[in-house]
């Protein structure tokens, strides 16, 4: 009786990973794409009920706050992966690179930071974020195969700017993104060109953009 029970959990279990995983991917493009666009658009994309979505995600701060803490997340695995690859710096560094573009995790700080709260976990998770940025920054200035004038900030700013890239599908959007990537790749090895000017932009500077756009006024 027990194994008979069990089988109708499995598969609704299965059921609602399956539609998380669309609910998710439609909220990165809908969001990214509009901001501002009802929750409901999420569902419609999604191919999924808007109970089905409700059930999962009450309200659209906290659907916000799941997608933006899964980019959070799969930037740190990349930056930890950078970290931990024992091959040449420079290779690990721009496949590195290469990997956060395609994960188009940029696009949701540039679009979302500021249009809702974010958790306490969020925050947390981010200082930790900035930590292993900062590991990864000093491996590779250790390692002289990053202009030693480079900063975190810049490599943010670069991932940044290439997500204002939207040409045609998904696909070519990506492809036009990594080949774009190419040129500052060349420009961040050491021992690089003539100085940069001006500051990189700072820590305290980035995380000013995630507080509500209301709570600044």
């Amino acid at each position: 009786m027990r194994a008979m029970t069990d089988k109708p959990l499995s598969g609704r279990k299965a059921q609602a990973a399956r539609n998380d995983k669309l609910i998710l991917e439609a909220a990165h493009e809908v969001f990214v794409d509009d901001p501002a666009a009802p929750i409901a658009e999420v569902a419609k994309r999604a191919g999924v009920g808007i109970s089905a979505l409700y059930r999962r995600y009450p309200s659209k701060e906290d659907l916000l706050r799941k997608l933006c803490s899964d980019g959070l997340d799969r930037h740190m695995e990349l930056v930890q992966e950078a970290i931990d690859d024992d091959g040449d710096p420079w290779d690990a560094f721009c496949a590195f690179m290469r990997a956060v573009v395609a994960a188009d995790t940029a696009s949701i700080t540039v679009k979302l930071a500021g249009t809702f709260t974010p958790s306490e976990e969020m925050f947390k998770a981010a200082i930790e974020g900035d930590r292993l940025n900062h590991v990864l920054m000093e491996k590779l200035h250790g390692a002289g195969v990053l202009r030693p004038d480079a900063r975190i900030g810049d490599l943010i700013m670069i991932t940044e700017s290439l997500a204002s890239i939207r040409i045609g599908d998904k696909e070519r959007t990506t492809e036009l993104r990594l080949r774009s990537l190419e040129l500052p790749l060349q420009a961040l090895r050491a021992p690089g060109g003539d100085p940069l000017p001006g500051r990189a932009v700072e820590d305290q500077e980035m995380g000013v953009r995630w507080i509500p756009k209301d709570a600044k006024a």
